[in-house]
C-alpha cells in the first residue's frame, strides 16, 4: 500500500463515525512500531512528527524521510503528518519532502492574525494537495484552552473553518497534552455540538490522558483524528528501564530498544481497535 493522503484516511472515518489513530514519532523505533501496529490491527494510521521532534533531530528531513519510507513500504494505508508546526518554513519543508498533511499552530496569535496566517498556509498546502489541520485557541498547550473551564466555541469554530479553509480542526473539549494519567474529563455534549457546527473532521489532542472507554465515547460523539504520544512514550521508556534494570551490563541498544518497540507495536494495534469500536 503506497503512502496515503491523510484526507483519504480521515475523511471516510468521519463519514463512518469511526476514529483514526495518529501517533507521534520521536525516533525511528516509534515509526517502525506504529506502522507494525497498524499492520497487526489491519487498520490505517497516521505517523506524526512534531516541530519539537524535528528540532531534536536537527532538522525535519532525517526522521521525516525515514517515516515516509516506512509508510511507502507498509501493507496498510499510512499517512505522514507534521504536528504542531508554528514555523511556516517548516510547513513548506514538509510539503517539499512529501508529507501528506500538516498541522499549523498559530493559536497563540490574536484571532484575526491566526486566521490570516492559517489561511496563507492552507492556500500553500492545498496547491500541493496537502491536507491542513489547525487549531482555534491554545488547544495544544499546557494551560491555554486546556486550562480549567476553557472550551472551543462552536460558532467561533464554524467561522474559523469558513475563513481559513482548513481540512480539520483541533478543538478543546477537556483533554491536555503530556498527561501521565488517563483521567481527563471530556465534554461529550460539546463534541457533539462541534460535530454538528462544522463540516470538517474534529481532532482530539492530548488523548494520552483519556481512557479507553472515553476515547470510544469521544469518537461516537464526533471526534475523528485522535492524537496519542505521551502514553506510548511512557510504555517505551518503562520497557527500556525494565530491560536495563534486569541486565545492567547490556551495551547493545537493540537489546532494550527492540523490546520497547514491540510493546509500542502491540499498544498501537490495541488502541486502533478501540478507536474503530473493536
Amino acid at each position: 500500500m503506497p503512502l496515503t493522503s491523510t484526507g483519504d484516511i480521515v475523511g471516510p472515518a468521519r463519514a463512518a463515525t469511526s476514529g483514526v489513530g495518529a501517533f507521534n514519532v520521536v525516533q525511528i523505533e516509534h515509526a517502525e512500531a506504529i506502522v507494525a501496529g497498524a499492520e497487526r490491527a489491519g487498520l490505517p494510521v497516521v505517523l506524526q512528527i512534531s516541530e519539537n521532534t524535528a528540532r531534536y533531530h536537527g532538522s525535519l528531513a532525517p526522521i521525516g524521510l525515514a517515516s515516509l519510507a516506512l509508510a511507502r513500504a507498509a501493507s496498510m494505508p499510512v499517512a505522514v503528518h507534521l504536528d504542531h508546526a508554528e514555523s511556516t518554513a517548516l510547513v513548506h519543508e514538509a510539503v517539499e519532502l512529501g508529507f501528506t498533511s500538516v498541522m499549523f499552530d498559530a493559536s497563540t496569535l490574536p484571532y484575526a492574525e491566526n486566521v490570516e496566517a492559517t489561511r496563507a498556509v492552507t492556500d500553500h498546502c492545498h496547491r500541493a494537495q496537502v491536507w491542513v489541520e489547525a487549531e482555534l485557541g491554545e488547544v495544544g498547550g499546557k494551560d491555554g484552552a486546556h486550562a480549567p473551564g476553557v472550551r472551543t466555541d462552536p460558532d467561533e469554530a464554524r467561522a474559523f473553518v469558513a475563513a481559513t479553509g482548513v481540512d480539520a480542526l483541533a478543538v478543546a473539549v477537556g483533554s491536555s497534552h503530556a498527561m501521565l494519567t488517563r483521567d481527563a474529563v471530556l465534554d461529550f455534549g460539546l463534541i457533539s455540538r462541534l460535530r454538528a457546527a462544522i463540516d470538517v473532521p474534529l481532532v482530539l489532542h492530548g488523548s494520552s490522558g483519556v481512557g479507553d472507554t472515553d476515547l470510544a465515547k469521544a469518537v461516537a460523539a464526533g471526534m475523528t483524528k485522535v492524537n496519542i504520544s505521551t502514553h506510548l512514550n511512557k510504555l517505551f521508556t518503562r520497557t527500556v528501564r525494565e530491560r536495563l534494570d534486569a541486565a545492567p551490563e547490556v551495551a547493545d541498544p537493540r537489546k532494550y530498544l527492540g523490546p520497547a518497540r514491540r510493546v509500542v507495536e502491540w499498544e498501537v494495534a490495541r488502541l486502533l481497535g478501540v478507536l474503530v469500536g473493536g
